[in-house]
């Protein structure tokens, strides 16, 4: 009982780290209708922004670990952004009026690029963070074997859920949220109704770029290693969270990161690590055969 406890909250830690990057994948995609194969490695661009602020802050003698944390966020997430901005405008909106597999070709050749220059610029191998947040809770000791929940558990869980909640607001309730709904309905349409698309297009690459810091910055701090392949790993398993709860759903995201971090948190604990990834996408391939559009997904409408 201990143990299934200890893997559940491990789980849980996991999925919420996948359903943040999904909801960057999530938003994209209810907008133009294409995934950004790019934002793992924006992610991963993330981490490494991460990393670099703290052992520079670290150098100079900033030692609050909340003060750290929140000038290397914002920094980080700036210049993300950036990159974000740069993903739009060069590999999508020169092809918005291509045939559908060439921006998602262009996609791929952007994560490459971004993928072969952080491994030019900041080498092949693991880099390593010692732990900042310390401490948790002991929630039970079954045998000798104590369950933790760590005070970094917590605050993934927590972080992700405020993040939901204020984007669900965010598109549901805001000129920006209408702006972005009625882009996903009809991008023509809007334009001729005296929505900027461009704008609302970018802004939502920006958005979704700093989600993604968010969601490097906790990868670092909770596993302390990081290296210039993370963001594919981690993109697809966020990319598949995406479509498990629903593309184009922010709540269906997170339920689909939870899924997948809870599938691999417990197969590796009770059957083999090796094949965590087969379990995660068998599990993704049986609930579409009976669920097409995920867990809370809408099916789409052809447009004639």
């Amino acid at each position: 009982m201990a143990y299934a406890l200890q893997q559940l909250i491990n789980g849980i830690s996991l999925g919420m780290i996948y359903g943040l990057i999904a909801v960057g994948y999530t938003m994209v995609y209810g907008i133009i209708g294409m995934i950004n194969f790019a934002h793992g490695d924006i992610f991963m661009i993330g981490a490494f922004l991460s990393l670099i602020g703290l052992t520079v802050l670290g150098g100079v003698g900033i030692v609050s670990v909340p003060i750290a944390l929140v000038v290397v966020l914002v920094v980080a997430a700036a210049i993300t952004a950036l990159y974000g901005w740069t993903v739009e405008r060069v590999a999508y909106r020169p092809l918005r009026g291509s045939f559908r597999l060439a921006p998602l070709i262009s996609a791929i050749g952007m994560s490459i690029v971004l993928q072969n220059f952080v491994q030019v610029s900041q080498g092949a191998r693991d880099l390593n963070l010692q732990p900042m947040i310390r401490g948790g809770v002991s929630l039970m000791d079954e045998g000798g074997f104590v369950v933790q929940l760590s005070w970094m558990q917590v605050m993934i869980s927590a972080t992700t859920l405020v993040i939901l909640a204020v984007f669900t607001w965010l598109v549901t309730r805001t000129r920006l949220g209408r702006a972005m709904r009625a882009c996903e309905q009809d991008l023509k349409m809007a334009s001729l109704l005296g929505i900027d698309t461009d704008r609302t297009i970018s802004i939502t690459f920006v958005i979704g770029a700093a989600l993604a810091t968010v969601a490097g910055m906790l990868f670092l701090l909770y596993y302390g290693s990081i290296n210039f392949f993370i963001g594919f790993s981690a993109g697809i398993k966020a990319f598949t969270a995406a479509v498990l709860g629903g593309i184009g759903s922010l709540p269906g995201a997170v339920l689909g990161g939870l899924a997948i971090g809870l599938i691999e948190s417990l197969w590796s604990g009770y059957a083999s690590v090796p094949y965590k990834n087969v379990a995660a996408f068998s599990v993704l391939a049986i609930v579409l055969v009976f669920m097409p559009s995920g867990l809370l997904g809408r099916a789409d409408i052809e447009k004639v």
